[in-house]
Parts: C-alpha cells; sequence; structure tokens
C-alpha cells in the first residue's frame, strides 16, 4: 500500500510538471482558436495594461473612480482637473464587483483618496466576471489576490490563463511590453480615461424586458468594497451613468435597482437626472461619446460642489 501511495505522489507531481509546460507551450505556440481555454489578452480593447502600469506611479488624489467600462469611458479626468479636482480612473472593461475588489484592495491605500465613485451598472452584477477576470489576469501581476479571484470565478479558462500568464511574467516576456495609446477609434488619456472619437449611436429598439437580480458572490464582493471604501476614511458615492433611454427602459426594475443601492449609501441615478439624446449623446447603447461624457462630468462636478452628490 506504502509503495502504491508513493507511485501515486510520484505521478501526479510528474502530470503537474508536464501539464505545466504544456499549458506554457501550447498557450505561447497555439493560434487563439485552438486555445479556447487559455484566453490571455494582454494589451486588450479597454487599456487595462496601460492603467495598471499607471496607477503604480500615482498616489494621493482626490477622486477614485471604480467600476465597469462606463467608468473607464464615462470620467475624463481632464474635465475633472479643470475644475480643481486630481483624479484616477480604475475602471475595466466588463468589471464585476469581483474584480473591483480586487482593484480596491490592491490600490486604493495607494491612491489614498478623498472621495471614491462607484459606478453601479446593475447588468455588472449578473456578469460571471470572466472577461473582466481575464483582463486582470493578463495585464496586471498576479499574485494570492489574483488567485482569489479566479477561485470565486472558478472556470478553467481563467485558471489556465492564470497559470499561463505567471509563467510569462517568470520568464520575463512582457517586461518590454508598451501598449499603444491609440487603438482604431480609442485614445488612452493619462489618469486612466478612454477617449472615443464623436461618434454618434443608432438607437436600438428592445423587446425584450430585463430583470436584474443579484448574485450572492457577487453582492460578497460588492460590500467587501463599500466597507473597505470606508474604512479608508474615504467618502463614498454610487452613481448610475447613463446609459440610453431604449436600454434603459428595457430594465423592468429599475426602482428596485435604486432602492437596493441606496440601502449601501449616498447614490444618484443620473438617468433620471440628465435628458440625453440616444443619437447625439452616445456611440453605442450603453456608452457615451465626449458630447456626452461632457455633460455627465459637468453635472457630477456641480452636484459635488453644491453638495447634491
Amino acid at each position: 500500500m506504502k509503495r502504491f501511495l508513493t507511485h501515486i505522489i510520484y505521478f501526479l507531481s510528474f502530470a503537474s510538471i508536464v501539464y505545466v509546460i504544456m499549458v506554457f507551450v501550447w498557450g505561447s505556440l497555439s493560434p487563439s482558436l485552438l486555445k479556447p481555454n487559455i484566453n490571455y489578452n494582454l494589451g486588450s480593447y479597454g487599456y487595462l495594461n496601460s492603467r495598471l502600469k499607471e496607477v503604480k506611479q500615482v498616489s494621493a488624489v482626490d477622486i477614485v473612480f471604480l467600476g465597469s467600462s462606463h467608468t473607464s469611458r464615462g470620467f475624463d479626468n481632464r474635465i475633472f482637473a479643470q475644475a480643481g479636482y486630481s483624479s484616477f480612473n480604475l475602471g475595466s472593461a466588463a468589471q464585476t464587483p469581483l474584480q473591483t475588489q480586487l482593484l480596491v484592495e490592491r490600490y486604493l491605500e495607494r491612491l489614498n483618496p478623498k472621495l471614491v465613485i462607484y459606478e453601479v451598472y446593475p447588468a455588472s452584477f449578473m456578469l460571471d466576471g470572466i472577461e473582466s477576470g481575464l483582463d486582470v489576469v493578463s495585464n496586471d501581476k498576479n499574485d494570492w489576490l489574483t488567485l482569489k479571484m479566479a477561485s470565486k470565478i472558478n472556470q478553467l479558462k481563467v485558471y489556465n490563463t492564470l497559470l499561463y500568464s505567471v509563467l510569462r511574467d517568470l520568464t520575463g516576456m512582457d517586461d518590454d511590453y508598451v501598449e499603444p495609446i491609440k487603438f482604431k477609434k480609442n485614445t488612452y488619456i493619462s489618469g486612466g480615461y478612454i477617449e472615443r472619437m464623436v461618434y454618434f449611436n443608432e438607437p436600438k429598439t428592445y423587446t425584450d424586458s430585463i430583470d436584474f437580480y443579484f448574485p450572492a458572490q457577487q453582492i460578497e464582493s460588492f460590500e467587501f468594497v463599500i466597507n473597505a471604501v470606508k474604512a479608508s476614511g474615504a467618502k463614498l458615492k454610487l452613481v448610475y451613468a447613463p446609459i440610453t433611454k431604449a436600454l434603459y427602459q428595457s430594465y423592468t426594475n429599475n426602482n428596485y435597482f435604486d432602492q437596493t443601492m441606496r440601502k449601501y449609501g449616498d447614490y444618484k441615478n443620473y438617468n433620471k437626472v440628465l435628458e440625453l439624446n440616444d443619437t447625439v449623446h452616445f456611440y453605442d447603447d450603453n456608452h457615451l461619446n465626449q458630447l456626452g461624457v461632457k455633460i455627465f462630468n459637468d453635472q457630477i462636478i456641480e452636484d459635488l460642489k453644491q453638495g447634491a452628490l
């Protein structure tokens, strides 16, 4: 029996080594279509690589922005700077509370903000976190916080990509990588914002209605973020950023979402404040173009100065 167990241990050890080698070789050499369970996206469309390199050089800002692409594409640091506020934008594509928690644990103390504006888009609570998790794994350092996030997502693709990313880190394969500032219609702006070339939306018609729901795992991370921000001494403002009227009206329980968010602190739904045009002020149903961003940010700044936010 002892000999049998020894053989099992040897086999598992050998198999583990072979698996690590195969992940590295397969991830490095195979075309993306042939490796569906490894999704390494260094320098993806959301500029997270640039954002998280820059944040390591920043400290002590007035405002930190958290949330999904509504954040990274919705809060222009330059507009806030003109109003006298220094800021950093930690938004990322499809960011769910699972990834927000990781970024808060990793960077909130460094940034030491006076105010945190957390954009709380209802759909971000309902996502599985895979897309944003892969983005973080591919574009930031990987440590026990990353492993904790991956274990909560609990998907083979995320585990494999994390392993592959760690191996690339250890071999220094990406040490010299510099992400292009401009990509197609997007430009990365220092401070974490993504400026989109002015482009006008073609509104969609929504025939299906959507009900919000809040998975326990996402709520747990959301509450962690709320408590961590409050413990840091920073003020916290929860914001529902504008989306097109067509998309907003397709959600059946907006009032329920508003009521839920108000339980966690100061909250404002800007879909009920601003009169924006679905074509003129958006580049798609989810995202403001630069014209819309200016209106939205000016209103946020006015509300901050008047104490209405």
